[in-house]
């Protein structure tokens, strides 16, 4: 894919979309890390589910280093792993109580350092909350970025190298929420949908269904449709 493709492809979702953004519910840096811990291996409807509650008790990292492992269970008991996800969390606000003044730092290692948090729950943030031109790279982007040869790799830090490398640096604040909206609701694992697709022409899968893009497109990339997907 050359870069005028990848030029195309990032217009068509930005006049689309000119403001994406995480689908974690979140109203602090604090607690969109807690979202994105929780959030491995489970969907962002069910983490919302569980913070929505959980934040009503304990918004901060001293309030739910408060509640003890025990207690942060009794939360998050519906999320996938939780078992290991509290005690991370726990730990995580000890820390960050100890070691940072209650906040998020504005630094990879150190966030790297933090319990449950990996380079992509790093690059989350980072990008997210502190603008970094990061991108995270789920199932998804890994999906999304090999099959239409956007960024194609054999490892998610493959993946990512060519995506840092190839997205050009204008779109690099949002192209993190764009590729995921795209992943998750439009070119999807099994059954793509390539008639919805916005860069349906653009796009080099072999196995894609060639048609016009319709409106529905432009729905998925803004969420409208988000709830019935």
């Amino acid at each position: 894919m050359n870069r005028q493709k990848r030029i195309e492809i990032f217009t068509r979702w930005r006049q689309a979309n000119a403001r994406p953004t995480t689908e974690l519910h979140y109203r602090t840096p604090f607690q969109l890390l807690v979202a994105v811990i929780l959030s491995a291996q489970a969907t962002d409807k069910g983490v919302n589910k569980a913070t929505d509650k959980l934040f009503r008790a304990a918004a901060t990292p001293r309030a739910i280093a408060a509640l003890g492992v025990s207690g942060l269970k009794q939360y998050i008991n519906t999320i996938g792993l939780f078992n290991t996800k509290a005690s991370n969390i726990i730990r995580t606000c000890e820390i960050l109580l100890q070691q940072h003044h209650g906040k998020v730092p504005e630094d990879r290692a150190a966030l790297e350092a933090l319990p449950g948090v990996g380079r992509k729950t790093a690059n989350v943030i980072l990008n997210t909350i502190f603008g970094h031109p990061t991108i995270a790279v789920d199932t998804h982007i890994f999906r999304l970025a090999n099959r239409t040869g956007l960024a194609p790799g054999k490892t998610v830090a493959e993946v990512e190298r060519k995506l840092l490398k190839f997205v050009p640096d204008e779109f690099k604040p949002d192209a993190h929420h764009w590729l995921i909206l795209q992943g998750r609701y439009v070119c999807t694992a099994r059954n793509p949908r390539c008639g919805e697709c916005l860069i349906n022409d653009l796009c080099e899968y072999r196995g894609k269904r060639i048609s016009e893009p319709t409106s529905a497109g432009k729905r998925h990339i803004t969420g409208d449709v988000r709830a019935q997907s």
